[in-house]
């Protein structure tokens, strides 16, 4: 009907709005209020189980549990001895070691080898490694929890393998790669946390230090990394 006979009908005035419904997908709309008013029985399934179980992969450089892998050189596996006493599990791979492939080359990692000197740990006492393997090309911005989720499949593996009796965990995202991301830095620094059979010691993350810009406050970081891998080498040391 012509727009010109609209102001001749009773509901000539709804006209214009229903038409603009109809444009924006009332229908649709409608369709699906009708379904979702349905009764229906509630399925209870953990998140993790509703999503498509994703093949294991057969080694890192062919991992694709998340898309980290599409801007990174490559990834970068852990570093050490499976014998080692001591692991020491940082958060993400710098762009040295996305180029090296190998874990703290960076100016964090030198800050890192000048504390486990002062803590009087040779490096090749120690198994290094990161809770996320390939590095994030954005800024350096830290990787999403679901990264760090996808990830765990390789931090299992190295856990289980790796015979370390501590952990240390170097930054928030590494202790909550453990713990969850509920778990704070502040709160279990300083402390001795059970992790199954294993000892976990918490401290800060070596480019923390770096990212200080008062003197004092660098060197009272560098402090708290060195107690942390000192009171580590002491737990090592000591029976189960």
């Amino acid at each position: 009907m012509p727009v010109r006979f609209w102001k001749g009908l009773p509901e000539g005035a709804l006209i214009p709005g229903l038409v603009s419904k109809a444009r924006g997908g009332a229908r649709r709309v409608g369709q699906a209020q009708s379904v979702g008013a349905l009764d229906g029985k509630t399925v209870q399934i953990d998140a993790h189980e509703a999503q498509p179980e994703r093949d294991a992969p057969t080694s890192l450089d062919t991992c694709r549990r998340c898309d980290l892998w599409r801007n990174a050189t490559q990834a970068v596996p852990g570093e050490g001895s499976r014998n080692a006493r001591i692991m020491l599990l940082g958060e993400q791979p710098g762009d040295q070691e996305d180029l090296k492939g190998e874990p703290f080359v960076g100016p964090a990692g030198q800050l890192f080898n000048d504390a486990m000197r002062c803590a009087n740990i040779p490096r090749e006492q120690l198994y290094l490694t990161n809770a996320v393997k390939h590095f994030k090309r954005c800024l350096h911005k830290m990787p999403a929890q679901q990264e760090v989720e996808a990830c765990s499949y390789w931090l299992e593996q190295e856990l289980h393998d790796v015979g370390a009796r501590v952990i240390v965990t170097l930054g928030a995202m590494a202790l909550a790669a453990l713990f969850g991301r509920r778990a704070t830095l502040q709160a279990h620094i300083g402390r001795v946390t059970a992790y199954g059979n294993k000892l976990v010691v918490a401290t800060y993350y070596p480019s923390y230090a770096l990212r200080q810009n008062d003197e004092a406050a660098r060197e009272k970081t560098v402090a708290a990394i060195v107690a942390a891998l000192e009171q580590a080498r002491v737990l090592s040391e000591q029976k189960p």
